[in-house]
Formats: C-alpha cells, structure tokens, sequence
C-alpha cells in the first residue's frame, strides 16, 4: 500500500492552496456577509482549471482524477467554503453528461463550463422532495420535437446564475416501477418559463448562490434529453458515490481549516502568562481535532480511489467518507470555536464562518441519516 501522493499531486495542492490564500481568503469574509456570488474568482479559478476539475481535457477541462479532485476540494474549503463551493460547483450536473450525453452536448454544454464561459448546476430536490427522489412531481411532457416542462425545484446551487441545468424530471407518471419514469433533461436559464428565485438566510456557504427554480411551461427541444428516457433516476444513482465522495473533501478541508486556525490561536493567545496551547486541556483538544481530521481524509482518499476503479466497495465508502467527514467537520468546527472562548463567537476570526459552513455538509447530497441507511444496506447486502 502506498499513502504517498505523486509529485504532480503535491504540486496541484499547493498550487490551488496558494490560489485560496492570495484570492479567496482576503475577500471571503466580505462575501460571505453580503451573500454575493463570487463571479471574478470563479473566472480566475477557470483559467486554472478548477471550474472544470474533473471534465475531460478532450472538452476543455482538466481531467483531473477523483483523488486529485478532492485534494483541490479540501484545499480551496480549507480556507472558505463558499466561494470554495462556487468553484467546484461550476459544473454541478456535468457528470450526468460525461456519462450519459451525445458528443454534440458535450461539446456544447462542458466544454464554456470548463473555459469559465458557462455556469451549470443539476435540478432536483423540490418544496416537498429531499431525501426521495423518487418522489420527484417535476413533470415533462413530450409536444411533437419538443418537451414541455412544469413544475418547482427547492434549493439548487447556481440557481440564480446558471447558465443551464440538469433537469430531473417525471416522464412517465403511470411507470409501475418507483424508480422508472423519470428521465435528466438540459434546460437553459433564457428559455421562457423559466424563473429563478435567490435565497438569502443561509446560515453557511453564503457566498454559494442557491435558488428555487421555477418552470411554467418552458419549452427545449427533444435532444436536449440526456441519456435514456425514463431512465433519469438510475443515471442519477451511479453518481451519488462520486458527488459523496467529494462532499466529504468538502468535510475534511473545513476541518482542515478549523484545525489550523486552532493551532495557530493556541499559539498565541496568552492567559495567566502563557499560551494557551501550553495547557492539557487545549493540547487534548487539539490531538483530537487533527487525529479525526486525518482519519476522515483517509476515508475520503480511499473513497476517491475507490471511484477511479470502481470497486465494489465504492458505494459502501462513499457514504462512510461523507457521513463521518462531515460529523468530523461538525465536531472540529466546534472545537475551534472553544478554543478560540469568546472571540471564536464573532466573524474577527474565521472559525465563526467555519462552524457555520461545516453544517451543510451532513444536509446536502444525502443526510447524514441517508447515508447510514445505505452503509446498512450495503452490509446486508439489500437493495434500494
């Protein structure tokens, strides 16, 4: 077994490192507190290739590996994941296209994302739909060479500043199968119909844009169908383990951040004559804070490993990586702010933004209760 990452590896983590500290962490408090989308910086990751981290060079991206994605997602989260999120979200949705899509629409649709031209995102949750996806009332009706779609969707990334969206959508509403009927559709952001909604109030990744979608009768054209009709929830399913995987970098890097920030605040903050990092109580702290945070990105490496040879063990570590990476997120967060005391509990420091962020990654891409449903159901060997 070898734990050492590749020259080339190391490389692209301080480059992206770099890039976090000198552009993102001298703003990501002012976006953060104005809710803002970070446009500039998502086009100067672009032109580093962060936009496209994982789409194929022969369409513009970087053709990164699964590992090498979450190295670049921990170090940009490690420092703010808002903005962190803006980048790497960039092109949300275009794996159902690597996977699925006509040569036509992968020129089309990856390639503007990947050049930092496009911004896409994937459509599914709506008002009432979370954790079932099957329970999906979003409907796309078939008129002559068109279809016509209507209906809600709740809490989409890049919502508000989409270029264009992987739809799902209900195609067969009497397919006996739960899991039947439903098929991704690709629709752009100027189509008439289509209405997007930003929510503020965010507790966390702020400077994420989030919306509800709205589509009232919005019109694309028939080969805007990705894949297979009715075959959209399937298509959806074989990439939760790679989504999962790279919500858990997303975990380890916040812990990584609230690590540092800790480590350097005990350093040097002083009380009865020394610093704090000089008492047991914060040094425990401390060696818990790091021991937990190396052991979600070990997970969450084997995870990414586990994606690029698609094992038969991906999908049982995919959920582990992301439920305990983001527990750990949680927890380290936490830990920061104590030992921070007081100034831990106002934004002068970043371990405020931290423990906020650190949230959404036990919500987002399957709750931490989901994930352990399918940890179970991979042990006892079941179905869906």
């Amino acid at each position: 077994m070898d734990f050492a990452l590749s020259e080339e590896q190391q490389q692209i983590r301080e480059e992206v490192r770099r890039f976090a500290e000198n552009e993102v962490e001298p703003v990501a408090s002012e976006y953060d507190r104005e809710e803002k989308y970070p446009r500039e910086i998502v086009e100067q990751a672009a032109e580093m290739g962060l936009t496209g981290a994982n789409i194929p060079m022969e369409y513009g991206g970087a053709g990164y590996s699964p590992l090498e994605a979450a190295i670049i997602i921990e170090e940009l989260f490690a420092v703010d994941a808002g903005i962190a999120l803006s980048i790497v979200a960039a092109s949300f949705g275009a794996d159902a296209i690597m996977g699925f899509g006509t040569e036509e629409q992968k020129e089309e649709y990856l390639r503007p994302v990947a050049e930092g031209d496009a911004v896409m995102g994937t459509a599914i949750s709506e008002p009432d739909v979370g954790s079932d996806v099957s329970a999906v009332s979003t409907r796309a009706e078939k008129d002559g060479d068109e279809w016509v779609i209507n209906g809600n969707k709740m809490w989409i990334t890049n919502g508000s500043v989409g270029d264009y969206f992987v739809v799902m959508c209900r195609t067969n509403p009497d397919a006996e199968d739960r899991y039947s009927g439903f098929s991704q559709i690709i629709v752009e952001s100027d189509r008439d119909g289509f209405e997007a909604e930003k929510i503020t109030g965010k507790m966390g990744i702020r400077a994420s844009d989030t919306a509800e979608l709205i589509f009232d009768d919005v019109r694309v054209p028939e080969e805007n169908l990705v894949g297979t009709r009715d075959a959209g929830f399937l298509q959806l399913m074989q990439f939760f383990d790679e989504t999962r995987t790279a919500v858990a970098a997303q975990g380890v890097g916040i812990a990584k951040g609230a690590c540092e920030a800790a480590l350097e605040y005990a350093e040097q903050r002083e009380q009865f004559g020394r610093p704090i990092g000089d008492f047991q109580a914060i040094q425990h702290k401390l060696a818990e804070m790091h021991t937990r945070t190396e052991a979600a990105r070990q997970l969450t490496y084997k995870s990414a490993w586990s994606v690029h040879n698609q094992d038969g063990q991906l999908t049982k570590l995919a959920s582990m990586a992301k439920e305990f990476a983001s527990q750990v997120a949680v927890d380290v967060a936490d830990e920061a702010v104590q030992i921070h005391g007081g100034a831990g509990f106002v934004n002068d420091f970043p371990v405020e933004r931290y423990y906020r962020d650190a949230k959404i990654t036990q919500i987002y891409e399957g709750t931490t209760e989901i994930q352990k449903n399918i940890i179970a159901r991979e042990l006892l060997g079941k179905g869906f």
